[in-house]
């Protein structure tokens, strides 16, 4: 276990070592934990956080690199849910440069398949009104193939810029856990949380915490408790609704050599098996492709793994939108998948 503390820096320690006594412990070394350990430091709380594996080891260190603004939920007719989103990207933006910064994105427009030019149009500017600025372009066929080489020229109508971010996840998340330490909170890795306590009321009154390099286990007091582990909530915490369930949903990814696939920007195309977005990003000297959205079977023990069929998908949808490059699965380098949870039920948000 590596504790990280104000007082300790970086070190190996016992779990013995550790205080007692919280106001806070929050379960889960993602973006979601990393975010409340920070906040919950900064307005002078005691806080513990701990994560059972590396920070950021599961799915805030396997998403496509992304903080979009929600453009997708326009077309659902939810307009607030994408001011919100706009809103918190560009206050993102201006918080974590070096991190997060601005990314184009390409939208090809065909006459046969995907959204028309003028609902494209219409979309992407109301996307901007919520920015407060311009920022979508609109580009003829031959200009568009010219900044997209290899891209499927076939009913072509042009194509449309827009901007995004760009994230470098597993590094937010350690910025996160960093900040908050230098501010008095104590960070533990390779540390689970068997249980949490509850006292003869049913209140939460701690958790057992246990090593998972040596087993030593002790418990520590706390009168509040944050579960924010995603996927593996209910691990911990039964529903609180009878036949609402976390379902865990898989997105997987390819990585591509960028000589394979040669774009010096974003592009999403519409894959013609079930009209989904699909985005191919420059991501550290190689391409991105993904993502994928399928029911997680697998144990969540084991670290996930894209499936046969979501690589024949990914490779169908790079095929159909740049069938001169013959894209196959000897040009992959690597693959990454994540699992994010839904509710079982209903619209409610997970």
């Amino acid at each position: 276990m590596a504790v990280y503390g104000i007082d300790q820096g970086r070190k190996k320690m016992n779990l013995s070592e550790t205080d007692k006594r919280w106001d806070l412990v929050v379960i889960g070394g993602g973006i979601t934990g990393a975010g409340v350990f920070r906040e919950a430091v900064r307005i002078g709380l005691k806080v513990l956080l701990v994560e059972q594996n590396d920070f950021a080891w599961g799915t805030s260190s396997r998403s496509s690199k992304m903080v979009h603004g929600g453009l997708r939920y326009l077309k659902e007719g939810r307009f607030l849910l994408t001011r919100t989103s706009v809103k918190e990207r560009e206050r993102l933006l201006k918080e974590s440069p070096g991190l997060i910064e601005p990314l184009e994105i390409l939208v090809p427009v065909y006459s046969d398949h995907g959204p028309g030019k003028q609902a494209l149009s219409l979309g992407l500017s109301i996307y901007g009104l919520m920015a407060h600025e311009k920022q979508h372009t609109y580009f003829e066929s031959r200009e568009f193939t010219a900044m997209v080489p290899g891209v499927r020229e076939d009913k072509l109508v042009g194509g449309f810029s827009f901007y995004d971010a760009q994230v470098d996840d597993a590094r937010l998340v350690l910025r996160l856990i960093h900040e908050a330490v230098l501010a008095g909170g104590t960070a533990l890795n390779y540390t689970q949380v068997k249980e949490i306590l509850r006292d003869s009321k049913g209140s939460v009154c701690g958790v057992t915490l246990s090593d998972f390099e040596t087993g030593e286990s002790v418990e520590v007091q706390t009168g509040t408790v944050i579960n924010a582990t995603g996927t593996w909530a209910e691990k911990l915490h039964p529903s609180p609704k009878e036949g609402l369930h976390l379902r865990p949903l898989r997105g997987s990814h390819i990585l591509l050599a960028a000589d394979t696939l040669p774009l010096t920007k974003a592009i999403s195309f519409i894959h013609p098996e079930d009209n989904r977005p699909i985005f191919a990003t420059p991501w550290e000297g190689s391409i991105l492709v993904g993502t994928t959205d399928m029911d997680h079977g697998q144990d969540l023990s084991y670290e996930p793994h894209i499936s046969d069929e979501e690589f024949s998908y990914l490779l169908e949808g790079l095929n159909v939108h740049f069938p001169s490059l013959s894209i196959s699965g000897n040009h992959c380098l690597s693959t990454l998948a994540g699992v994010r949870p839904v509710l079982s039920e209903g619209k409610l948000s997970p």
